[in-house]
Parts: C-alpha cells; sequence; structure tokens
C-alpha cells in the first residue's frame, strides 16, 4: 500500500514538474549557454513563461489548428473565445503582460494602425474608442474599474485595431541580427503580414548565438515556440543569410526590430 502511495506521488510530481515547464527548460544545443538577462527585464519574463504540458495548438474557438507540425511547445497563455489574438496581437499579448505584472498601468499603450494611442490608464478610467469616418475616437463613457477582466477587454480593443502595419512602426530596427535578443520581434508589416517575438537567446562559445521564436497565426491561436524547419528542433541560428525560413512565413533581412 505504502509503495503504491510512493508510486502515485512520484508520478503526480512529474505531471505537475512537464505542466510548469518553463521556456528556460528547452534544452540547448552542446556548447551553448543562454545569455544573462536582468532582473524584472522582458527577456527574463518571456524565458519565465510556462508551457502546457498538451503539445496541440487550438484555435480560438476551441477545435485543434489542422497545422501540427509547425509548433515545439505551446505557451500557458491566454487567447480569448474571438477570431482576434493573431500575429501581432500574439506579440503585444506578450509585452502587455509583462508590463501588467511589472507595473505600472501607464506603461501599456499601443498604436492602432490609424495611429491613435490606445492606452491601459485611460481605458481604466473609462475611455472607449469609437470608429467613426475610418478613424478612432476616444469617448470617456464607460465607469472607472480595474481588475484582470478589463484588461482583456482592453486587450480585444487593441487587438481590433492594431496589427503589423501599426506595430512594425511602433519598433526600432536592429541593425545586426547578431545583436538579436529576447523581445526582439520579425515583423513585416502589410495584408497579409506576420511577425514573430524573439523568447529566448543563448550563445556559444565562439560567440555564434541561436534564439526561440513563437508565434500566433491565423486564425487566432495559441501561442507556440516554432520548429526550425531545417533542423526540427527550435533553435535559430542568428546568422541567417537573407532569409529567415520559418514554418508558415518567410522573412526577409531587415525584418528584425526591438522595442
Amino acid at each position: 500500500m505504502k509503495s503504491s502511495i510512493l508510486i502515485l506521488l512520484v508520478i503526480g510530481s512529474a505531471i505537475t514538474a512537464y505542466g510548469q515547464q518553463k521556456v528556460a527548460d528547452i534544452p540547448l544545443p552542446t556548447g551553448y549557454a543562454r545569455i544573462a538577462q536582468e532582473r524584472k527585464s522582458f527577456g527574463e519574463w518571456l524565458r519565465n513563461c510556462t508551457l502546457k504540458s498538451d503539445k496541440t495548438v487550438y484555435l480560438y474557438n476551441g477545435s485543434p489548428k489542422k497545422n501540427q507540425q509547425a509548433q515545439y511547445a505551446v505557451l500557458d497563455m491566454p487567447i480569448g473565445e474571438k477570431n482576434l489574438q493573431q500575429c501581432a496581437d500574439a506579440v503585444i499579448r506578450l509585452r502587455a503582460e509583462y508590463l501588467y505584472n511589472k507595473g505600472p498601468v501607464a506603461a501599456i499603450a499601443f498604436r492602432a494602425t490609424d495611429g491613435t494611442r490606445i492606452d491601459l490608464a485611460g481605458w481604466l478610467n473609462g475611455d472607449r474608442f469609437v470608429l467613426q469616418q475610418g478613424k478612432l475616437l476616444r469617448k470617456r463613457i464607460a465607469a472607472p474599474g480595474q481588475g484582470r477582466a478589463l484588461f482583456e477587454k482592453y486587450l480585444e480593443t487593441v487587438f481590433m485595431y492594431a496589427g503589423t502595419v501599426s506595430l512594425s512602426r511602433e519598433l526600432s530596427n536592429v541593425q545586426a541580427t547578431q545583436n538579436i535578443k529576447p523581445g526582439d520581434v520579425f515583423i513585416q508589416g502589410g495584408s497579409p503580414g506576420h511577425a514573430v517575438i524573439v523568447m529566448d537567446v543563448a550563445q556559444h562559445r565562439s560567440g555564434k548565438r541561436i534564439f526561440l521564436l513563437a508565434q500566433s497565426y491565423m486564425p487566432a491561436q495559441d501561442i507556440h515556440i516554432l520548429k526550425n524547419p531545417a533542423s526540427g528542433m527550435p533553435w535559430y541560428d542568428a546568422d541567417f543569410g537573407s532569409r529567415l525560413n520559418t514554418p508558415e512565413w518567410v522573412f526577409n533581412t531587415g525584418s528584425l526590430k526591438q522595442w
């Protein structure tokens, strides 16, 4: 009886540990070490994002994504119940979640495609954004409030009116991919466009860097760590040449940007 209980406890611990696995637990190739991140930085936060034990990518409506070959792992991160959190929105989600946990809320603001600044502080004070003649107008028409539910509603509004075009304008160019760091974004603004975020970076003792990527896609779906099509593993070489090939998009040189 005691041995049976012990076995159950061990199995339960293993399941719990696997379910709480983090990005930082993704194995490195031989000779590489993760680059140290400043305490409370975006890079440290991304590295500590947890992964689901189920590696299936689900759509916003609960259906499995048709292509289940692109992901190495799936982030334990909300996607909502509407077809909103797609590629650029997933990048915005991660940045917003980091700032929401770090504080203050005044730091959380994103631009809509028309240039309108949509900020969480104003949203919590009752501001809402109404589309009139193709332009967003800010109107204080709601009661002030706080809490996670309002944060989620705020993000839905951002996802509706922001995208790869607006996000690419907000970010600054990274001149050399060898300077890549967690939180950087490969982005091509357009319709269609695409964006993926750098989740982690490691360096070989020779100085060579590799990185992990995460994305959502269309329709809105779980944010997932991408496989490298060239190897089937999650790590990408920072010296990738003129084109970065990901499972569902190809980025050209000059696509790397930073906050």
